[in-house]
């Protein structure tokens, strides 16, 4: 998924200020001779098959707004939105229709649910759309409900159920169209800490099985580097960096973005990966997968010196040791004094 030089333009006099736009005008300066607001300003980004792919940003970064160019339910004044090599802006109305029932699926933050529908009718409500036949969509519906955790809850009501249950709902809803895209608008941010925390948990359990693309949207830095494998940071409606979590911490492109990194737990966040030694291939007596955190690992090197670092198919493709770990935590440190 591309999105290439995405400008986004709010008003009745978009060509004007785009015109200013593309003359180096600031987005302040638009809005003053213009009254037009500018929403996102020459944003591209590249979005891997089946990465987690986060944006984030304060309220009014232009985050919210980015992500519903990716199925047009916002349409951008400028720009290319390029989904398995095609433009979406490009699709006719029957093109489009068919795009959102069959790539992509969507998860509120609102939850969107229907009120009057039950939980497996709510599930199975895009499936309905789609055309399916009554039989099949509940059964596929049931099965999703039984992986989020609802399971037993399928005749009731989304009043019935608490904010975090509502949202497992919300999910299961767009799991069940079996899309290989999945955005996700700020899906979690009006849940309770803790269970925020668990529905995090859950969609790493669940991107460990499926292999989807998802595209996140949130406003909070340590959602953001404990899912994403990648991260965009917006800022007043213009990409300032993209990387990995690591690259974020390491390295934060401007003041805003150090803002966000300063009071991490670096130990959560930085991956035995972007530290180990691909050299070392001795053998070793204990092992950890390469996106285990310097948290999980640092309990090891109580007994063990060099511990080793396996991929996700238990391939052996390096080692880190405690002095690796303990030097990268004091290099941010010190990076961010």
């Amino acid at each position: 998924m591309d999105l290439r030089r995405v400008t986004k333009i709010f008003g009745d006099r978009s060509d004007m200020a785009l015109a200013m736009l593309n003359s180096g005008a600031s987005k302040m300066e638009v809005q003053q001779k213009t009254g037009q607001v500018v929403g996102l300003n020459d944003v591209s980004l590249s979005v891997e098959r089946g990465e987690i792919f986060v944006v984030m940003g304060l309220s009014g970064s232009g985050k919210s707004t980015l992500i519903r160019h990716v199925n047009r339910l916002i349409d951008p004044t400028s720009g290319e939105v390029l989904v398995n090599g095609h433009d979406v802006l490009k699709m006719s109305l029957d093109e489009l229709r068919a795009y959102r029932r069959s790539e992509v699926a969507m998860v509120f933050q609102n939850f969107g649910l229907l009120p009057h529908r039950t939980v497996i009718d709510n599930v199975a409500y895009g499936l309905e759309v789609r055309g399916a036949e009554k039989g099949e969509r509940l059964e596929t519906a049931a099965r999703w409900i039984e992986t989020v955790g609802l399971g037993g809850y399928e005749k009731s009501r989304p009043h019935e159920l608490s904010g975090g249950q509502q949202q497992r709902v919300g999910l299961a809803r767009a799991l069940a169209m079996d899309t290989g895209i999945l955005l996700m608008d700020e899906a979690f941010s009006a849940l309770d800490p803790l269970i925020r925390s668990g529905m995090q948990e859950q969609l790493l359990d669940l991107q460990n099985k499926l292999h989807k693309t998802i595209f996140f949207i949130t406003h909070d830095f340590n959602e953001a580097i404990k899912i994403g494998d990648r991260i965009a940071v917006l800022n007043d409606g213009e990409l300032v960096q993209t990387g990995t979590p690591e690259d974020i911490i390491f390295n934060p492109a401007d003041s805003y973005v150090s803002d966000f990194v300063r009071d991490v737990n670096r130990a959560r966040v930085i991956r035995v990966g972007a530290i180990m030694d691909r050299n070392q291939l001795a053998p070793c007596q204990a092992e950890v997968q390469e996106n285990s955190s310097c948290e999980d690992v640092l309990p090891l090197f109580a007994r063990h010196d060099w511990i080793g670092v396996v991929n996700d198919k238990g391939k052996r493709v390096g080692s880190v040791s405690a002095k690796q770990v303990i030097g990268a935590l004091g290099a941010h440190h010190k990076l961010l004094d």
